[in-house]
């Protein structure tokens, strides 16, 4: 009898679908294969920047600038803590896997937000004190049916994507002693996971480390700089390093180096280069680091390194001897590129420094190095030895206290950029600022605080003098051209900390905002074309996705980070205050947003009487900024993350004394007892006062309230 083959080929039909089907219902399942290949599946956002090359483009032309009028709210989705929200999501197969403050992951039904589970790693709500920048996470990986996440207090843990349960977990801190964190998120590069680790300004030696997907298994570590200078190199790049520091004071007393890689990296599997930045010096100021010379490797540098074995191939240091904290953890971009007639494979970056660099990804050659906004610290580069050409006032170690350009928050901070390869151009969240660099050559590393070998960060206190310097720092998105290494447009903002941007096939440009919008650009001339209400200052970049053939755009939205949280007094030109949501619109959405929080008011009650003297005042001041600032904000001022302390209840007041010694521990408030004594602890207490007096009176002399930051709740 022959068999019928019509029909077997039917049952062949259906045996295929139903393995297709199997394969798309098995959550996360992604490779390399599948990265590499995103452009065939652009619905999906498989990856942190969407491919290996980080260019946060998108094929997607659903959502372009003829119909993006239309763009409405679909969903949004509340998250569990108003804190920075800094996570680009991932989505694979209609199902989005993104992170809240504390590290929490959430799996969401992309198409509803509908929550379909939610892991809390239970970090100490304490632990935000051994980070720099607030209790952020920049998001998952995903891979073969797992979700990876990096949690603030070190660990990385493997979780199912079914069900959220954990699968491994491990410990990547070296010395507990160290306040290490971890706040970007995982690469997966032919299954090893690969995470690095922030805590410069606390005392940390950087380090990259590889774990394997399966197991959780160590597979290696690269240091980004030397060690103990009595103990041996562990490695060829680490003796090549140890030639550019001197002295000892960096591991003894500068706090273990820095360089910590805590953002950025890309892969290109053609070269099978893995590409990492690290961060700046510990301490800032290489007078006491390194005596005042060197280069100190790998600082503020981009590394280029083998993932399987975590070999050392090339360098480039952005800043030698960094002396201002200009981090090269900003994004990297890998795009291949016509420079002088030839087709180059280059990798970009705009590190906090304010120079846009170009270079050739297989060898490290510098192709090109200008400014993208005006900077004091250097002329320009030099581009026959790469270095750039440091002006006098640079060195204030050295030479004494200076006001200089740009500040440590950068000229362009963590929010990522992307590249159109339609356009040609890097769209680059840039931002003017200057910071005061007061040396102190004397410092000494302290364990659980800030080692700068500054004097205390402090702003003016005065109203006028605070909206002078807040009205300074300015915004921008620049439309960069990497070839004429020129702004083809540009559009301003009157604070920074914008967010991260997104390109997309449709000429889009979108962007979240330091006031509380989301808005899109035209690509090609920078026209803005469309804007939608987010409540919240957003930080973190957008991403697109396509489920049952509608086009998404989703931004995370959560004020914080270290301009809102530590420099409030220059972040109240934004005028928000940090709710935490996941945001997504489709065009013709409908849905809504409820209304801004309420602006506190100072609470009703008599406060304590202000007693101190000058003297007191002045050791108050001084002991808020270097253990309180971080926190709740240099000289007081808040920005809208953490409670302004100048709004303080009288109940509260009456209970000061425990809620410093440790009594809200749950509640995220660390003990100082241990830290602070009691002379200490009234002399804050009485700077507080003070400063809630300047708030009143503030207030009274202008009745809108416009002249003080918003705090908050």
């Amino acid at each position: 009898m022959k068999p019928d083959l019509s029909k077997l080929g039917v049952w062949l039909l259906i045996l295929a679908l139903g393995a297709l089907n199997a394969a798309v219902a098995s959550p996360a399942k992604v490779d390399g294969k599948r990265i590499i290949n995103a452009n065939h599946e652009p619905g999906n956002w498989m990856s942190t920047g969407r491919t290996y090359d980080e260019q946060r483009f998108s094929p997607l032309n659903k959502i372009n600038v003829d119909n993006v009028k239309d763009l409405g709210l679909a969903w949004a989705y509340k998250l569990d803590v108003d804190r920075g929200v800094e996570a680009t999501p991932i989505i694979v197969d209609g199902v989005m896997y993104t992170t809240g403050a504390f590290s929490m992951v959430y799996a969401l039904d992309a198409r509803s937000g509908k929550l379909l589970w939610k892991y809390d790693p239970k970090v100490k709500r304490d632990t935000d004190k051994k980070g720099c920048c607030d209790v952020v996470n920049r998001g998952v990986a995903v891979w073969k049916g797992r979700v990876y996440v990096g949690v603030f207090d070190g660990r990385l843990v493997a979780l199912d994507a079914a069900t959220g349960k954990p699968s491994w977990s491990v410990d990547t801190v070296i010395d507990h002693h160290r306040s290490t964190t971890i706040t970007g998120a995982p690469r997966i590069v032919k299954g090893k996971v690969i995470i690095g680790n922030g805590g410069a300004e606390l005392g940390m030696r950087g380090y990259l480390s590889a774990y394997d997907s399966e197991s959780g298994k160590l597979l290696w570590r690269f240091f980004t700089v030397p060690g103990d200078p009595k103990l041996p190199p562990e490695n060829a790049a680490m003796a090549m390093a140890r030639k550019t520091w001197f002295g000892d004071r960096w591991w003894n007393e500068g706090g273990g180096g820095g360089g910590t890689p805590w953002d950025s990296m890309a892969y290109d599997p053609e070269l099978d280069l893995l590409y990492v930045g690290t961060g700046n010096g510990s301490m800032w100021n290489r007078q006491v680091r390194s005596e005042g010379h060197g280069d100190n490797l790998f600082l503020s540098s981009i590394i280029a390194l083998r993932p399987d074995s975590g070999e050392y191939v090339w360098h480039y240091q952005t800043t030698p001897g960094d002396t201002w904290d200009y981090t090269a953890t900003q994004s990297i971009v890998l795009a291949d590129l016509e420079i002088g007639g030839k087709l180059r494979k280059v990798l970009m970056q705009a590190p906090k420094n304010s120079f846009f660099y170009v270079l050739d990804r297989a060898t490290g050659e510098l192709l090109s190095a200008e400014k993208f906004v005006p900077s004091t610290w250097a002329t320009h580069v030099d581009m026959k030895t790469g270095r750039p050409v440091e002006t006098p006032e640079a060195d204030w170690p050295k030479n004494g206290p200076a006001l200089i350009s740009p500040g440590p928050i950068g000229a362009h901070n963590w929010q990522p950029m992307s590249f159109s390869p339609l356009t040609g151009l890097v769209y680059l969240p840039a931002q003017h600022t200057a910071g005061f660099y007061d040396p102190d050559n004397k410092a000494k590393w302290k364990e659980g605080q800030w080692n700068l070998g500054m004097k205390p960060f402090a702003f003016p206190e005065s109203s006028a003098d605070v909206k002078t310097a807040a009205s300074s720092y300015t915004g921008e998105l620049i439309a960069w051209n990497p070839v004429t290494n020129k702004a083809v447009w540009s559009h301003p903002y009157p604070v920074i900390w914008n967010g991260g941007t997104l390109s997309t096939a449709g000429n889009l440009v979108f962007q979240g905002t330091a006031q509380g919008q989301v808005v899109a650009y035209r690509a090609d001339t920078g026209e803005q074309v469309w804007q939608s209400e987010a409540n919240t200052g957003v930080m973190a970049g957008p991403v697109t996705f396509e489920v049952d053939g509608k086009q998404y755009v989703t931004f995370m939205a959560g004020w914080g980070g270290s301009f809102a949280v530590t420099l409030g007094g220059l972040a109240q030109n934004a005028k928000v205050q940090s709710e935490a949501r996941i945001l997504t619109f489709k065009l013709g959405g409908k849905a809504t947003l409820p209304p801004r929080k309420p602006v506190p008011v100072l609470p009703s009650g008599d406060l304590p009487p202000f007693t101190a003297d000058a003297a007191t005042l002045d050791h108050g001041r001084q002991v808020f900024n270097s253990n309180c600032g971080a926190c709740h904000g240099l000289s007081a001022l808040g920005g809208g993350v953490i409670p302004d302390l100048r709004y303080l209840s009288p109940d509260k007041h009456k209970i000061f004394n425990g809620i410093v010694g440790g009594i809200y521990v749950e509640r995220g408030m660390p003990g100082f007892g241990g830290i602070l004594n009691a002379a200490d602890v009234e002399a804050v207490h009485q700077y507080i006062i003070r400063r809630t007096q300047d708030l009143v009176a503030d207030i009274e002399h202008d009745k809108a309230g416009n002249a003080a930051p918003v705090p908050a709740q």
